[in-house]
Parts: C-alpha cells; structure tokens; sequence
C-alpha cells in the first residue's frame, strides 16, 4: 500500500529490501492477530527480525503491489533501478511530507521532473511496439517462413493440441452430471495448456496463423504465398495430431477408468458431428474469434508466464462453452471413430453398450458436417473478424504500414524534439537559442513527407544465392558498398549479406581462396525490411537513435536510469545499434534497398549554402 509521507527515499538496495519485507511481515502478523485471535501479549518482534533473511521473497511480491495499487489509484510510481530511488507522489499534495530528503535529493528531484515533463512524458507514446504492430510482424514472419520449418512447426503444433485433448478427456471423464458447468470449466483450463505450448514454444498452429491475414492486407505477402502458408500449417496440423492418435490407441488410454475414457471420448465425437453446417460454421467463429484474441493480448507482453496466464481463460471460454477448433477436431473425431472401429468388442461389452450407437463416427460426416463449416468458421473469425477488423481500424489512422514496430514516431514525440531543436542547448550557454524561419517550418514539412521509395535505390546490386564469397568481395567493393541483398530469380528477398559476413567466414577458414561457400552459407535470413511507402524520418529516427538509451523510462512511467543526466548528455549516448542498409520489399519481392548514405546525402542537399539569393538553415545565425 502506498505509505501516507509524501516522498520517502531509499539509498541503498539492502535498506529498502529489509524494509519492505519487515513491513509486509508486520502487515502478515497483524493480519494474524486479528483474524486467528491470538493473545496481545505474543510478542511480534522475533517474527519482524527472523523476516529479514526471507526478503528476497517477500520483496517482489510488496513492490509489484505497491506498483498495481499506484496504477490504480493515479498515482506516479518511479523507480531508478541503479541507485534504488523510491518516491511516491499522490495527486493531492495537501500535507505533503517530506521524510529523509536532502536538499541535494530534492534538487535533483526537481531536476528529474522538469526532465521528464519536457521530455519523458512527451516521448514515451513513441516507443510503445503495440499489438497491431506485433500482429502484422508475426503474421509475415509465419507466411515467409521455410516452408520445411514451418511445417515441422504445424506439426509439433497439432500434437500439442492433441495432448491437451488428451488432459481435457482426462479432467471430464467420471464427473458427476450436477456439476456440469465447473467441469467443463476444469476440462477448458487444462485443454488451454496447448495453445501456452504453441504460444511458448513456437509452434505453427492454423487458427492463430490466419493472423497472417494483416501481413496481406498490408501487401506484405501475395496472396499465393498467405494460402500456401495455411494449407502447409493445416495438413501439418493434421500430421501432428493424427501421431498423437496412433500413440494414444497403441497405448490403449481408452481403456482408463473401466472404459469410461474411451466412453467419453465417443460422446464428445459424436456430438461434433450432430451440428448443422450453420451451426458449425457460428461455432467455428466464436472459437477462433478467442483464440486470436488470445494470441492478439501475448503480443503486449514479453514474459513467457505472463503469455500463459493471458491464454487461459480465453480458452477455457471457448472449450467449455462448446465452440468448434478445426484442428482439435482433427483429433478428437478421428479419436472417437478409432475407439468405436478398434477398441474390439470387449470395449462395449464392458460398458454394456451396443457399439451401432455410434455407427454415424464415420470419416464423411466428420468432413462434411464439422471439419469444413469449422474451419470455414475458424478463418472468419480470427482472419477477417480479429485480424482485417484491426487492419481496418487501424487504417483509419492514415498512417503508413511500419514494416518494424520500433520505427513508428509520435507527433508528441516530433513535438519535444523539435524544442529542443528551438531552445536553449546548456544551462551555461542559455541565452543563445537558433529563431526557426518559414524555411525551416517549409524544409521540416517536406522532410517528414519523405518516402523510403523516392530515396531508395532501385536497381540496387543484388547477389544469387550460389554466388562465391570472392565474387561477393569484389563486386561490393567495386560498388563500395557494405552489404547487399540476396535473391531468386524472381526476386524474392532470400536474406542480406554483408562485408563483415564475407571476412568473418574468410576468417574462419584462414583465408583460404579456393573455398566453396556461396550466398546460401552465409547471408542473414532475419532481416529488417521496409515498404516503400515507409516515412523516411521514422527510418532516420530507428537508425540513428537509441530510444531506450534517450528516454530511459517503462510503459508505466518508471525511470530506469542511474542518476540524471540532461537530455544533450543522453543524446551523445543514444546512438543506435541498428544497420545501415535496409532491403525495401513490397509484396515479398525486393524492389531497391536504402542506405543511410543516401538520406546523408539527402541532407547535404538540403543543407548546402545556396546561390540564388534565397535564406538557407545553413546561413542561420545564433541571435541572443
């Protein structure tokens, strides 16, 4: 909870782990007291001092509650990670109280805020990489996938699925008939370890790969290439789960709980079938409607548990609500018309069942009533209702297609750095500051109108992927160029390769001359593409600058750095890590790469000293 001083301050790691776990102890005890009844005279002390060898469990949870309940109540919660700061700043300042704050802290307090007003606030919108963004990355990054990856992925995937049909099957069978609801809710929460296995562990699953939809809204990929991607991802599906069929006959699980396993596997089967197409088709959208919205909120976090727990309940919804997935039908069906056609009489004899109640298990009315309106349904709602219902919303925006999260650019943040551009440089050379005139408002407006396709180059050299590693050599140098792309015949991007690629290889073979290393060896296959219709000054911004380092706060407004620093002192340091030539790719095919030669030599264009008698930014001059 947050503590009722204004601001309280905590220098060293030791202090505030101790003292945090000693009053989460003191809370526990408390607690203790009241509810358990327990005597006044237990003394609490010896309890408080045990506790300090225990902080390192004790601390996280008390500061990631202390963080949610400053979230929820609006409350600005700041950390510096290196020095340990803490400070808490309710939005009421009435009988605010200062409590171990120097004069030296509260100066650079002061300082810390006013950096962040200008700045940190102002900037932040910028660096957040939203969903959408993810979304139509990961989208692309399935469609152009190897296709022997991607279909040894769709593979793992559907067993994935199969096994947690498996666990469902396990959960549900025996249950009592009065608690419908929980079991089923029990079956869904086990049934949603597989997509965490997909999600966690990277499998190709179909009904989350209809995302890709947003990579061929955004012309991306073609469209042979989106539908080559579903069928592979389908057919490798079915490959996946029809193992994990072979396994569990072999294995005879239907035999578990007196058959009662086998029994409930043969109901839920032949209850998928008893649908309509209509009705098959709505439930196949409802489904993947959850599934992609699940897979949709993975993309706000990084955290492998944080990804699970955000799957949870959306699948749980989905099993436990009846709604149809194509690819856990793949198993589950054919699971019920192998029990019914395999198990052998003995199967139903115990169960005292005639085995033509089930005689409708078969492959046909599988396909033509569930399998197809399913999957039809599955496309519907995660393609079209998830994937081009946030395309279209976010197109509203006008905004070009970032072929990278991290190049998309605020106006808010275009705002803050153009007063710096405006203002004073140092606090000991305030009174110097540079008058921005019509030119420069006209010469900014046309920078940020800037397209990648009116600078790229558009017959950039471009290697085959048998070409040697000395042909390589030379004809970069020749060019002098540091890196070039690689290609089919088509033009399709196969991957880049660059100078550092060419003698790191020459040097792991003592830079012998007669080597057979071709393209295909060496040339990177993750790439950074863009789209000609990228803004230029977001691709300026991603290589040129280092965000994080220059605006050194979280999604939440945590200030992570050690110390102030001005913005000038954090500019020197920010220079991004990022290449220098970047393949500009429309519809999976190269069509020109773009340098930052080439935006260098657009601003000495822009810059240089003119002849005709009109003001240039160059021949500005410091006013006081």
């Amino acid at each position: 909870m947050v503590p009722d001083v204004g601001h309280v301050f905590y220098k060293n790691a030791n202090t505030i782990t101790l003292s945090l776990a000693q009053h989460f102890c003191l809370f526990l005890a408390k607690t203790a007291q009241i509810f358990l009844d327990c005597s006044p005279s237990i003394p609490l002390m010896p309890f408080l001092k045990i506790s300090k060898y225990y902080f390192w469990f004790f601390t996280p949870i008390l500061i990631a509650s202390l963080e949610l309940n400053a979230i929820n109540q609006g409350v600005n919660y700041e950390c510096s990670r290196n020095s340990f700061l803490y400070l808490w700043e309710p939005q009421s300042n009435a009988g605010t109280v200062m409590s171990g704050a120097s004069v030296e802290q509260s100066a650079l307090l002061q300082r810390f805020r006013a950096e962040r007003s200008n700045h940190l606030v102002a900037i932040e919108p910028s660096k957040v990489e939203t969903p959408f963004d993810k979304a139509a990355v990961f989208g692309q990054a399935k469609v152009t996938k190897h296709k022997g990856q991607s279909f040894g992925l769709a593979i793992f995937a559907g067993a994935f699925i199969a096994l947690a049909f498996i666990f469902y099957l396990t959960v549900t069978t025996g249950s009592e008939p009065g608690a419908w609801g929980l079991v089923r809710f029990s079956g869904g929460i086990a049934f949603s370890m597989g997509l965490i296995l997909v999600v966690v562990l990277g499998g190709e699953l179909f009904t989350s790969t209809v995302l890709s939809a947003i990579a061929w809204a955004q012309k991306r990929v073609t469209t042979g290439q989106l539908l080559g991607c579903w069928t592979r991802v389908y057919f490798g599906n079915l490959a996946g789960a029809l193992l994990i069929l072979t396994l569990v006959m072999a294995s005879q699980l239907y035999g578990l709980d007196g058959n009662a396993w086998g029994l409930n596997a043969l109901h839920v089967a032949q209850h998928k079938i008893h649908h309509s197409w209509g009705q098959a088709f709505a439930l196949g959208t409802l489904c993947n409607l959850l599934v992609c919205l699940g897979v949709w909120m993975t993309f706000s976090c990084k955290d492998a548990l944080a990804k699970a727990l955000l799957l949870i309940l959306p699948v749980a919804m989905f099993v436990s609500s009846g709604f149809e997935h194509s690819i856990a039908n793949m198993f589950m069906v054919p699971l019920g018309i192998a029990v019914q056609n395999f198990a052998g009489a003995e199967f139903f004899t115990a169960l005292n069942i005639a085995p033509q109640k089930f005689a409708d298990l078969t492959i046909y009315n599988f396909v033509l009533h569930n399998l197809i309106p399913v999957t039809l349904g599955n496309i519907l709602g995660g393609a079209v209702f998830v994937g081009l219902g946030y395309f279209w919303i976010d197109s509203t925006n006008n905004q070009a297609p970032s072929a990278h999260p991290s190049l998309h650019v605020s106006p808010q943040s275009m705002h803050a750095v153009e007063s710096h551009l405006i203002t004073a440089k140092t606090q000991s050379n305030a009174k110097i500051q540079y008058q921005p005139s019509q030119e420069d408002l006209v010469m900014k407006n046309k920078i940020q109108k800037l397209i990648v396709s009116e600078l790229m180059d558009t017959k950039p050299l471009a290697f085959s992927i048998d070409t040697n590693i000395y042909q390589a050599l030379i004809k970069l140098a020749e060019a002098n160029l540091r890196s070039a792309p690689v290609v089919d015949k088509d033009k399709t991007l196969l991957g880049f390769v660059s100078e550092q690629d060419l003698m790191r290889s020459l040097w792991s073979e003592e830079f012998a001359s007669q080597l057979p290393i071709t393209m295909k060896e060496i040339m990177q296959t993750k790439m950074l593409t863009v789209t000609p219709t990228e803004k230029v000054v977001q691709l300026l911004e991603f290589m040129v600058v280092d965000k994080d380092k220059l605006f050194p706060v979280t999604g939440s407004g945590m200030y992570i750095s050690g110390g102030y620093q001005s913005y000038e002192e954090r500019l020197k340091e920010a220079a991004a890590n990022a290449p220098s030539a970047y393949p500009v790719v429309e519809n999976g095919r190269l069509c020109g790469v773009i340098r930052r030669d080439a935006l260098m030599q657009m601003f000495a264009k822009l810059y240089s000293p003119k002849h005709d008698g009109i003001t240039h930014p160059a021949d500005h001059k410091a006013v006081a």
